[in-house]
């Protein structure tokens, strides 16, 4: 007689522009191993570079020994949209150990991550930024995620490079004096911004390399700088209009709703959490807005388990005129 069916093994990969994360989980979701590298993003990455990264990080979460997944689930940006859909499913074809792919954006694993399998939204501020919902009719709407040279008001890069023209504008001139200026001198190691365009240019051109910047805003805020105060107060009055607009979008204002913050920027300027609770009341409850306290990841563990049962039902965009960059 055939014995009871093997529990399966799944892999879930959030590949974000900054950073990659790989688990490897058992049927019960429990974590066996991770693994993580640097960004794997198509548009800043290239495909050959992606792959790399992806297939690097499979073969550590496998190990050495005969493990092999039964569903590998992929969260990246970009998978909206068709011809880098094709692309990322033809990485995943070569590397995939054989496994079931399911291939979706990396905004709907940190929905489910924080939010679970149900209707809610994900409001991510990492390196770019992008609102991202899905309502109990499994329609999904999106507000942002165009890239950092379009859009991603309100990201760790938008608010680092807020800060660095701040500081230049200041040494021309042509605004007013502000507390960034020696704490981006200190970041960059220049004694003055003049020496700014060299490092800038020379070493700092990559986003995820700028976003980093977006921690001395908060740094700058806490000693009462206005011009920090003022940057930090349109990128919550962007990250909300991206919220407002998803949610009317998918006709859940006004409705208990799960709104769940995630990405670096949340927590290297952390007065933006408060500031998007305050600039979503009457939309949806304060308490329902909560900082994502698990990895991306774990949101990708839980689709591929739902396709090992073959219950993964992604959800579809209300108008096709909708990409994620």
């Amino acid at each position: 007689m055939p014995g009871p069916p093997t529990p399966p093994l799944v892999i879930g990969i959030d590949a974000g522009g900054t950073k990659t994360d790989a688990v490897l989980a058992d049927g019960s979701g429990a974590v066996i191993a991770r693994a993580r590298r640097g960004g794997a993003n198509l548009s800043a990455h290239g495909e050959l570079a992606v792959e790399k990264t992806l297939h690097e990080l499979i073969d550590e979460t496998l190990g050495s020994g005969p493990l092999r997944p039964d569903v590998i689930c992929l969260g990246i940006a970009g998978s909206d949209r068709e011809e880098d859909s094709a692309v990322v499913h033809a990485i995943m074809r070569r590397i995939g150990a054989r496994a079931r792919v399911l291939v979706t954006n990396d905004a709907l694993i940190a929905l489910v991550a924080g939010a679970g399998l149900g209707p809610g939204i994900v409001v991510i501020a990492g390196t770019g930024s992008i609102a991202y919902g899905r309502n109990r009719d499994n329609h999904a709407a999106r507000a942002g995620g165009w890239g950092y040279i379009l859009a991603d008001e309100g990201s760790g890069f938008w608010i680092g490079r807020q800060a660095l023209r701040a500081v230049v504008r200041a040494a021309d001139g042509r605004g007013p004096s502000t507390a960034l200026t020696p704490l981006v001198l200190e970041f960059f190691g220049a004694a003055r911004p003049e020496q700014l365009v060299r490092q800038v240019y020379r070493d700092y051109l990559n986003p995820s390399d700028i976003a980093r910047c977006a921690g001395l805003v908060q740094r700058a805020l806490g000693a009462g700088d206005l011009v920090a105060s003022h940057i930090a107060s349109v990128a919550a009055d962007e990250l909300a209009a991206a919220a407002r607009s998803v949610l009317r979008q998918l006709e859940l204002d006004g409705d208990p709703c799960p709104v769940i913050m995630a990405g670096g920027a949340f927590r290297a300027v952390p007065w933006l959490q408060d500031a998007l609770r305050t600039r979503l009341s009457g939309l949806v409850r304060a308490d329902d807005i909560q900082l994502l306290m698990t990895d991306p990841a774990i949101g990708a563990v839980r689709l591929a388990l739902a396709e090992a049962r073959g219950e993964a039902n992604l959800p579809t965009y209300k108008t096709r005129d909708h990409f994620a960059v």
